[in-house]
Order: structure tokens, then sequence, then C-alpha cells
């Protein structure tokens, strides 16, 4: 029989619904996947060709450190100092096969059985399942303020002793970015407990329209603290198949998960680790490139999505490449439907648009769509969003 912890797992909502699209256009039929957290972007061409170059130099064929290559560690330690001006060593690391096994390691390796963990409603969609398999309480706070964010006066309300607080910055599904002060007051609410913060930075280096990106390494030392960043090459270079993450902690937390990565991977893929130190090592143009190309689709799909009936995004998001439209109340009802995860399903199925619904990320009544899609794309999904919604109005 199937363990009870496993069966206590809920599916990944994006993936699900990903993958029910997918399953859809195998079929012939056309939809537009706009359910998973990645871009249209090829992965710049200096990283493909520095992987296929480590492969003909016979040195992607054998096991690594299980922490990841120390060229590699390297290759972030000073990439750390470009970005933030921090100083970091090479035990202050540990490279992961991606971000997301980061941020299950760390839930194994930080929380015991009944800890409470803190995050803000909404979350993204496995921070829930990761907690739940280290036998953690998560407690999810719907955050008083219209961005969704969460504040220390939130924490201060938590009546048990919280082990863990988790902040996406930017944020999915909304987008939303914390400021220098609002990271600092999290900060040093943790530093008067026992509680540690992990920094989910994966989306840090994709902000827009003017928009300051603080890291927790601008804000206080690494080592002997408990603040945690969890970060990756996914996003920013269009890596999310190479599965290349990393954590970046004191060295005794480091040290914990080295002994856990090594059994749950052995190390990282090889020839991944090459391509990631070419990322960080070689030219950054590719990332502005790209993170133009979101901000112009960003300003134009914004305004159009809330053009469409029954669907309004009341804060324009800052960072990531999401929009988080809430769905009017009336619609449910109108379109014969009691969740926005079953609205979901029919708007896939009528519309042939896949969009996640809230009830994953924590916050039902709405509905998640990546916008990191060519504009003619974007635009034909909110064409068929529109001809679907206006039928319940």
């Amino acid at each position: 029989m199937i363990s009870k912890r496993a069966q206590a797992i809920s599916p990944a909502a994006t993936l699900a619904m990903s993958k029910l699209a997918k399953d859809m256009q195998t079929d012939g039929i056309d939809v537009i996947n706009l359910g998973v957290g990645e871009s249209d972007f090829q992965t710049p061409e200096n990283i493909t060709t520095a992987a296929i170059a480590a492969i003909q130099a016979d040195k992607t064929s054998f096991y690594t450190p299980a922490g990841g290559l120390d060229e590699l560690k390297q290759a972030i330690v000073d990439d750390v100092k470009r970005r933030y001006d921090a100083v970091i060593a090479r035990n202050n690391v540990v490279v992961t096969t991606g971000a997301k096994l980061s941020l299950y390691a760390l839930m194994q390796v930080l929380i015991n059985p009944n800890d409470v963990v803190v995050s803000a409603a909404p979350l993204w969609v496995s921070y829930v399942e990761q907690i739940k398999l280290a036998g953690g309480q998560l407690k999810t706070i719907q955050a008083n303020n219209i961005a969704l964010k969460l504040t220390r006066a939130d924490l201060e309300m938590v009546s048990d002793p919280i082990k863990v607080v988790i902040v996406n910055s930017p944020t999915n599904p909304t987008g939303a970015v914390y400021t220098r002060d609002e990271i600092t007051d999290i900060l040093d609410w943790a530093k008067t407990r026992d509680t540690y913060v992990i920094l989910d930075e994966i989306y840090g280096q994709l902000v827009y329209n003017g928009t300051q990106f603080t890291s927790g390494l601008q804000l206080q030392e690494l080592e002997n603290s408990h603040m945690i960043i969890v970060d990756g090459v996914s996003k920013s270079y269009a890596m999310t198949g190479w599965r290349i993450g990393w954590t970046l902690a004191s060295s005794e937390i480091i040290a914990a998960m080295n002994k856990l990565v090594g059994h749950l991977t052995s190390n990282p893929t090889a020839v991944a680790q090459y391509a990631a130190i070419a990322a960080l090592t070689g030219p950054q143009d590719a990332i502005e490139s790209m993170r133009l190309a979101y901000e112009q689709r960003l300003n134009t799909t914004f305004d159009r999505l809330n053009n469409v009936p029954g669907l309004h995004v009341a804060v324009k998001p800052q960072g990531a490449f999401y929009l988080f439209p809430k769905v009017s109340d009336n619609i449910l009802s109108a379109a014969g439907v009691s969740s926005t995860y079953e609205l979901s399903l029919k708007i896939l199925q009528e519309a042939h648009v896949a969009l996640p619904a809230g009830e994953g990320f924590g916050m039902p009544g709405y509905l998640r769509m990546g916008y990191a899609k060519d504009q003619a794309v974007l635009d034909e999904a909110i064409q068929r969003l529109t001809i679907f919604f206006k039928q319940y109005i």
C-alpha cells in the first residue's frame, strides 16, 4: 500500500494544469498554455556552447561533489559580490538539482514535527507540500495590504513560536516585490527570536518599471545568521530545464544540506553545472534583453487583461512574470461551477487557455496567468478569455 505520507501530497497545481494542456495539444487541440513558470526564450548560446564543450572535454561523465563543483560555487560567490557587494564563502553554498530541491532540503533540515512555518497567501504551490512532507504546520497569513505582502505586524500576531518564515520576492504568483524596509523589518523581527527566514529570490533579476530589488545579502551577514537565500539560473537565464539552483546560508546549515542531498541525488547533473558556470561568468546582456521583453509584455498585457469582463488585477506586478487576477464573485455561479479550480478546467476545455486556479496558491477566487510568452500569444489568450467571460456577465 502507498504510504500515508505520499497519499497526503497534492499534485503541483501548475504542473497538473500544464499536463492537461499538453495532453490536449497532443490530441491536436490548439491550447495556449500559460500555466507553467517558464519563458519562451531559449537558453543563451554561450551557455549551451559551454555545456557542449564540457561534454567534448570529457568533464561530465562522473560524479561531482554532492553539493556542487567548487568552480560553480566560486562562480556563485563571485556573482554575489558582483550583484550585491556581499562577501560569502564557498562553504556558504550548496548547489542542488533546481531551486525546488534547495527548498525541499531546507524544509527537511530545519523543520521538526509540528514546527510552525509562516508565509503570506498567496504562496508558491510547492511550499505547502514541502512543509507537509517535513511534518511542519503551515500558517498562511492573508496579508492586510493590497499587494498581499507579509509584514512584521502580521508575524507579531501569530501566537505560536515560529520556526521558519518564507518570503518570496518577487512573489509567485502576484509579482509583488518587497521593499528594503519590509525585508529589513522581517529580518530584524527574526533576530529577536529563534526563527529562520528563507528568502526565495529566484526572480530577483526580473523586476520592472524602475522597481528596485533588495536581497537579504545587502542587509546582513550570512555566516552565523538565521537568514537563508534560495536562488538559481532557471528564471533569469531561461534555464528551467537545466535544473540548477542553490542555497546560501550559514555553514552549519549548508553542512546539513550537503549530507541530505548526497542521499537524494548524489550530485546535480554535471553538464548542467558547467552550463551554470558559463551563465554566471559569461556575458550578462541576455538577462537584460529578456527582462525588457517581459517588462513590455507586462505593461501591455496588464491593461488588456483588466479589460476582460469578470477579471481584475488590483496591483500591477513589479517582478517575476505572472498576473494574478481576481474573478468576480458572480462569475462562478453564472458559469455553473463552485470554485475557481472548476472554473479553470472549464476555461481550459472551452476557451483552450490553461490558467492554474488560486486554490493551488492558497488563494481561492483567483487565476494565475503567466506572461512570459510572445505578445501575439498573450493577445490571443486574452481574446479567448474575453469571449469566454462575456457569456456570464
